[in-house]
């Protein structure tokens, strides 16, 4: 009879736990950082180098564009434009006021909006991104890539960089891409 009591005392302990774990869970998940495959080959070669081989797992820190704090050279997690249900992974080239030398859009220079930003895959030509929709709304970032933690042999933080020939040409405010005016 006593391990009848033990056993369930066990059970117990394990039901409370799990209800107290499941919504600690699901709030870090939602207002922290969660991790997403990259799949495709709109980000190689920053992600995904081996093709889809192998593809690149990243942790998507939410905590840090809680407040649309998101700098040229990020990789983000956006809402996609055309189908809200898929989320899409871009580096950020131009954000608010920037102008951007497009690759393809409709216009061949544009201001980015207040408010938006301008996001480019890696491999120009095999990515739908800003060239193909143009600047998306902040409201629709969900994440900055921080770190890649999949495969183990790409273990490493991820550094925002934006390629020179992307930077943008000027900002709204009158200085060049470096910070320097003229």
């Amino acid at each position: 009879m006593a391990q009848t009591g033990f056993g369930r005392r066990y059970f117990k302990a394990f039901v409370s736990g799990f209800f107290v774990a499941v919504p600690v869970t699901v709030t870090v998940l939602d207002r922290l950082a969660y991790v997403a495959r990259v799949e495709g080959a709109s980000m190689q070669p920053s992600l995904n180098p081996d093709g889809e081989s192998s593809p690149d797992v990243v942790l998507l820190n939410r905590w840090s564009v809680r407040n649309y704090q998101v700098q040229r050279g990020d990789i983000v997690s956006v809402l996609s434009p055309k189908d809200p249900q898929q989320k899409i992974i871009k580096r950020v080239i131009g954000i608010e006021g920037d102008f951007i030398k497009t690759l393809g859009y409709k216009n061949r220079y544009v201001r980015v909006p207040d408010g938006h930003l301008w996001i480019e895959g890696d491999h120009h030509g095999h990515s739908f991104d800003s060239n193909t929709f143009g600047a998306v709304s902040l409201g629709l970032v969900h994440g900055r890539a921080s770190h890649i933690i999949w495969p183990p042999s790409r273990w490493q933080r991820i550094k925002p960089s934006v390629s020179p020939e992307r930077r943008p040409l000027l900002n709204w405010d009158g200085a060049t891409e470096d910070g320097y005016d003229d």
